[in-house]
């Protein structure tokens, strides 16, 4: 009412006590998750096993339905985010960088440095570039229809919400790595994409399972329904026929610089920390074989830096092999069609060697016969493995030294 533009004749007839109503009724039906912006809510099941009860296969078991899953469908993300005109200044053709030195004077060149800055400089993406370069065409595309590469970068988090109660949230994040990181990491930049939000266990999981066999479910049997939940989600995400199309045959569409691409959607890197990778590599927690990208035991951690620790791990990685897979699903059956025990020595001699679960990863079901290594995926995270870990167990260290040592030690610390 203060603006010069203001006159009365704008509120003439203007029903005040109707439009609060209006507001509150906006309010209290308004959802965040809107149609209109892709999501879409859809429950996942998990099966139940019980020691001692068998079934004639898993999927005769019980199933437990989780419902309210909120998820946008990966290829209509990506369609989106292509179409979008930041598209324009997206990094297509994956190339190698160097860095050249000047020479001193009388010297000659030195040799070239290679730089590693971006995902689309990368090996992974010039080789998954490679392969589908060399691979054969769609008869029913143009010559001049480029084909490349999607590259996918996952993040995912649980995080509370409240310094005081139990409130919190689990979103999967999807990221583009033909964007430049200088951009990507601009808030204004709105370059990640929503893609999920996992849900927790819910309590009621023990009044059925209470219900089903008379007795509350141990923390082993927990423990298995957890792993499964998480891999529900993600098989929710995978096992769309659409996405699925698009991986193995690309999809084409007009990108933001007005270019049109047949682009392959592939799955580069998955950052988070290390509780959450464990459930990704479907490995037990600092168990025998602790990392999820190699096989190095507890009792070769120490020599980590060293060069034969940098090739054990290039010698000993995981790798998802058909042998692997049969393995969980061998273990799945005994624990449903056997009624074999969560914690038996049966389940310990095929798995405890390599740290591995009987819970199959929804990306080794999806797309494990395809090639697909998710254990590659899994990328180093700075900020939970550095900077909240080693950096700051470091740092806490040197604190108490500082500490013990006495004097005017903490104060010349804080001074420097």
């Amino acid at each position: 009412m203060l603006q010069p533009d203001f006159s009365p004749e704008h509120v003439i007839g203007l029903n005040t006590r109707h439009q609060l109503k209006v507001l509150d009724e906006y309010g209290a039906t308004a959802k965040p998750f809107s149609a209109d912006d892709g999501w879409r809510e859809a429950s996942v099941k998990i099966k139940l096993p019980k020691e001692r009860i068998s079934y004639d296969s898993e999927d005769a078991a019980p199933d437990f339905e989780i419902p309210g899953v909120q998820y946008r469908p990966i290829l209509e993300v990506l369609k989106a985010a292509y179409q979008d005109p930041q598209a324009a200044y997206y990094h297509y053709t994956p190339h190698k960088t160097f860095w050249q030195a000047d020479a001193k004077p009388g010297e000659e060149l030195p040799p070239a440095e290679r730089i590693y800055s971006e995902v689309y400089n990368s090996d992974a993406m010039l080789e998954e570039d490679r392969v589908i370069q060399e691979a054969p065409r769609n008869p029913a595309d143009p010559p001049d229809l480029e084909y490349a590469v999607a590259p996918i970068m996952l993040w995912s988090d649980s995080t509370h919400l409240a310094q005081f109660g139990t409130s919190s949230l689990w979103p999967i994040y999807l990221l583009l790595g033909n964007q430049t990181k200088y951009e990507r990491g601009k808030p204004s930049a709105h370059a990640a994409q929503h893609l999920a939000y996992i849900l927790s266990l819910p309590d009621t999981i023990q009044d059925l399972y209470q219900t089903l066999y008379g007795i509350a479910a141990t923390a082993a049997v927990l423990t298995f329904c957890k792993r499964d939940l998480f891999q529900a989600v993600w098989l929710l995400l995978l096992q769309c026929d659409e996405f699925l199309e698009a991986y193995i045959h690309g999809f084409v569409v007009l990108c933001g610089d007005g270019i049109k691409r047949r682009l392959f959607p592939r799955f580069l890197t998955y950052s988070a920390d290390y509780p959450e990778k464990v459930l990704i590599a479907c490995i037990r927690f600092l168990a025998r074989c602790p990392c999820p990208i190699c096989l190095v035991t507890k009792d070769k951690i120490p020599l980590m830096g060293t060069r034969l620790d940098l090739r054990q791990r290039l010698k000993w990685c995981r790798v998802d092999t058909t042998h692997l897979r049969r393995k969980i699903t061998m273990t799945r059956q005994w624990l449903f069609e056997k009624g074999y025990s969560l914690l038996s020595t049966h389940l310990a001699k095929v798995l405890d060697n390599t740290s591995l679960t009987p819970t199959q990863s929804a990306f080794s079901k999806t797309l494990g016969h395809l090639g697909f290594n998710h254990y590659a995926m899994l990328a180093p995270d700075l900020m939970h493995e550095f900077e909240l870990g080693v950096w700051k167990a470091v740092f806490t260290h040197l604190m108490r030294i500082l500490h013990a040592a006495g004097e005017d030690k903490i104060q010349e610390f804080n001074k420097r």
